[in-house]
């Protein structure tokens, strides 16, 4: 493959419109791949066409209107016909990257796609001026009027794949196909860049595993859609874009004789039929039935916490599955980002999510991080209550902790600290020397007493004087009483966030169980 070029068209799972300038260190060069080129003519050959001859030789002294034509104006009169009868060359490059094994199977693929992408490109451009395709880009109209058309495929590793989407797309996690559109509109050179198509054979090979058919069948349909959302069609801007996509990608493949549905259909099958989300696809049936009941999910709102804070060890295998389906995780919790940050590690889901560059709303919504882990949002508590907070923690010898972004402080060890450490993952907490060590700049987003039968009463009737409507008091565990931000919360939290995302609140439902939200606009 030669080039990454301008627009990245296809989001597998979830949807990104942006034209970046592809970095120097993802330049697919020869020197990296195994190149496999192929070019063919688009149609069979046509019978030459030749201008009809005018010349008259009934009289030296022709008129103007029956002269010879000169030999120039010939050969332009003869080039203009040809344009017109003429179907353009397709330029197709096959690409493995070098991190592939040296597998036959393989290189037989690639092969026989030498000869599969032009079938399905032919196929393809009949339908670019169907009229029953109103949702399609259409800049790319007419292919006859160019005298070439270049598009490269290239076959890689799940590593590979993984790399590009984390570039490209802020995933941090492998896909089966991405494609990149080299097409100018107005350009008005001869030759049509069609662009790049990207597939992880691994990907691949799994799904066609789980849809028992083989890894070629796999690819086709993979390099059918890829193709497909070069020419304009793009599924996830609407129901109605996703149904004419659906629709093309039956179309060339059964035109064509290849098996397996297309992917649009595949990966709705894939979610219904399996046995893990059968309690969830339910809820997703009820809440999608205006898209014909197609159970698909864009965004999940995972809320971890629970009474004994073992939720993330409980759900791990839940968690890694959705993952796998790439749906969007937005992590909500009381706890800090560190203690999620720690508690992945200890269920080793690191190498699915990086908790640190992943949006999520902490601290019951005191802080809340968007695109790439940034932090877009944070509410802290008035300084003087903190203070008045630790002075009764002293007086009374109860334990507090106070949660400033991703550390814990405290004025004294007690066993408390330890069980918001090992039971809740929290970072241990820092001892401080004083009450005059506290941060200077408000920066603490949650105080947590340990409550007790003994002290429950008081405690709360004290906190209560000394918030004043300035914070609010929740009991998120029986032991626990804490006291955060009047304007925080989760709800609240999530409104920021999605607003931040770009997303329409209005486009969703949530699950009463799951928590999740299931976009009906840009179902995958």
């Amino acid at each position: 493959m030669a080039r990454l070029l301008r627009s990245l068209l296809f989001s597998p799972r979830t949807p990104l419109h942006f034209q970046p300038t592809p970095p120097s260190s993802l330049q697919l060069t020869p020197s990296t791949l195994a190149l496999i080129p192929w070019s063919c003519a688009l149609s069979s050959s046509h019978p030459s066409c030749s201008p009809r001859d005018l010349t008259s030789s009934s009289s030296p002294r022709a008129s103007h209107a029956t002269r010879p034509i000169l030999p120039r104006r010939r050969a332009a009169l003869r080039r203009k016909q040809e344009r017109r009868t003429r179907k353009p060359e397709l330029d197709v490059s096959i690409c493995i990257e070098e991190e592939l094994p040296d597998d036959p199977q393989i290189k037989s693929i690639a092969e026989t796609l030498r000869k599969d992408v032009p079938d399905a490109m032919k196929v393809a451009f009949e339908s670019l001026n169907d009229p029953k395709y109103q949702t399609r880009d259409k800049s790319i109209k007419n292919v006859n009027k160019f005298l070439k058309i270049q598009l490269s495929l290239l076959l890689c590793d799940d590593a590979f794949i993984r790399k590009l989407n984390k570039e490209w797309r802020d995933e941090d996690s492998a896909t089966d196909v991405l494609s990149w559109s080299q097409h100018i509109p107005g350009l008005g050179i001869p030759i049509l860049l069609l662009g790049d198509i990207v597939i992880s054979v691994e990907t691949a090979a799994r799904q066609a595993e789980e849809r028992g058919h083989t890894l070629l069948d796999e690819i086709r349909i993979l390099m059918v859609h890829g193709l497909l959302h070069l020419l304009g069609f793009d599924h996830e801007i609407s129901c109605e874009a996703e149904k004419e996509m659906e629709i093309e990608e039956e179309r060339v493949l059964s035109s064509l004789g290849w098996r397996g549905k297309g992917l649009i259909q595949s990966a709705y099958d894939s979610l219904q039929d399996e046995d893990n989300f059968s309690d969830l696809s339910q809820e997703i049936k009820k809440a999608t039935t205006v898209k014909d009941n197609k159970p698909k999910l864009s965004h999940i709102l995972f809320d971890i916490d629970d009474n004994d804070g073992q939720m993330l060890l409980k759900s791990a295998d839940t968690f890694k599955e959705v993952i796998s389906r790439e749906a969007k995780i937005i992590i909500i919790t009381e706890k800090s980002r560190a203690a999620i940050t720690r508690a992945v590690e200890i269920v080793n889901l690191e190498e699915y999510i990086s908790v640190s560059l992943s949006p999520g709303i902490f601290l019951h919504g005191a802080v809340v991080y968007g695109m790439q882990g940034r932090e877009i949002y944070r509410e802290n508590l008035d300084r003087d209550i903190c203070q008045e907070a630790f002075f009764y923690s002293l007086e009374h010898e109860i334990p507090l902790v106070a949660f400033s972004i991703d550390q814990c402080l405290s004025l004294f060890e007690h066993s408390f600290l330890e069980s918001l450490h090992n039971r809740h993952y929290e970072p241990k907490a820092k001892i401080l020397p004083s009450i005059l060590d506290l941060p200077e700049d408000s920066s603490i987003q949650k105080l947590a007493f340990l409550r007790t039968a003994g002290n429950s009463s008081t405690l709360q009737t004290h906190l209560s004087e000394i918030t004043k409507g300035r914070a609010r008091i929740v009991e998120s565990h029986p032991d626990v009483l804490e006291v955060i931000p009047l304007n925080a919360s989760k709800s609240n939290g999530v409104k920021i966030l999605l607003d931040h995302l770009g997303i329409n609140t209005d486009e969703f439902e949530i699950a009463e169980n799951w928590k999740w939200l299931g976009d009906r606009t840009a179902l995958r």
